[in-house]
């Protein structure tokens, strides 16, 4: 007879706990904050995710987009953290390089970047540094020992561009002579047309989805000498990573650290991360939610429609990737203050 009225006990007490947690967003609207304009990169991922992530919530909740543009995308960065309730109805697409400002230590940041709440990730784009294939560069090796350093373009000294081909210099000691200046992307890449420079890097993501480049493979005009992810992207199975490189001329455990805080954007490019001290199981049911999403084969067809590069992460990952991002010690930060010009 115990027996009986503690498992009817039970179940009293648990059916409405159940009902709560099946319940969560039933009724309510989750809001996915954009550091970005609407028509921006971020903003189509967010709305195309937001189609599909309700229907994968307890409770089938809307799920909108606020655009709050602005510094880079710090003004959502900084709301996110301090000002959104982390009650897991505020979500947030912003850029996977603010980690750079907290590391250098601008004023401006009002966030920790390790203790937001990890969602998960859409896509990965880790850097690529792409020669003219009739240059005599043919490997990085090739960059090593030679007299005279390729030419690579960039538009400016704050931005990808400049900083990997300055990072190889500093962790395999293969040195570049960074032209910058160009107005745009677009430029550099008419600069390597013409014969003014040979190499450029940049993210895998625009290497793989725009002219010229799919020209340039087709008729073989550039290769990949080096790219910047933790494993070889399928798409570039003969170029090493960094990674590799690094492993090959025995780069001391200081330079290794600096190329992960400075590629470590490449692994979560389209992060969405929430409010810090949400509660463990509205975390899990967002990251379980996030990763059905980027599953959900209509999902995919609707990413694929609008050119879309879907390679996605969990959470899990994500967070774990950051806190080692954000874990280097001083004298790795003072190496990537300089290397950045800070």
């Amino acid at each position: 007879m115990t027996k009986v009225i503690l498992v009817i006990f039970l179940l009293l007490v648990l059916k409405p706990n159940l009902q709560a947690q099946t319940t969560t967003y039933q009724g309510k609207t989750v809001t996915i904050v954009v550091g970005t304009v609407a028509g921006d990169l971020y903003d189509l991922y967010a709305r195309v995710i937001a189609l599909h992530l309700g229907k994968q919530l307890p409770g089938n909740p809307n799920v909108i987009v606020q655009n709050m543009p602005g510094a880079g995308h710090m003004i959502a960065a900084n709301y996110l953290y301090g000002i959104a309730k982390p009650d897991g109805l505020t979500l947030g697409a912003i850029s996977p390089s603010l980690y750079f400002e907290q590391l250098v230590g601008r004023a401006e940041v009002k966030f920790d970047w390790a203790n937001f709440t990890w969602i998960g990730n859409a896509t990965k784009s880790p850097q690529v540094l792409y020669m003219r294939t009739d240059s005599p560069y043919k490997t990085i090796e090739d960059v090593r020992t030679a007299k005279e350093p390729p030419k690579c373009g960039t538009t400016g000294t704050s931005n990808m561009g400049y900083f990997v081909p300055k990072l190889l210099e500093e962790t395999i000691a293969a040195k570049f002579n960074v032209v910058a200046g160009y107005r745009g992307g677009s430029e550099v890449d008419l600069g390597v047309e013409r014969g003014e420079i040979q190499c450029r890097s940049l993210s895998s993501e625009a290497y793989f989805s725009r002219e010229p480049f799919h020209t340039w493979r087709k008729n073989n005009f550039a290769r990949v000498l080096m790219q910047g992810g933790k494993k070889r992207d399928e798409r570039l199975p003969d170029a090493p990573t960094l990674n590799e490189l690094m492993e090959k001329y025995k780069t001391p455990e200081s330079g290794r650290r600096l190329a992960t805080a400075l590629l470590a954007s490449g692994d979560f490019h389209r992060p969405y991360l929430a409010p810090p001290s949400i509660a463990p199981d509205h975390v899990k049911v967002l990251r379980d939610a996030f990763t059905r999403t980027v599953r959900d084969p209509a999902f995919l067809a609707e990413a694929k429609n609008k050119k879309l590069d879907i390679n996605p992460s969990g959470g899990e990952e994500v967070e774990a990737l950051t806190k080692e991002v954000m874990s280097q010690p001083p004298e790795v930060i003072e190496r990537l203050k300089k290397l950045m010009g800070k």
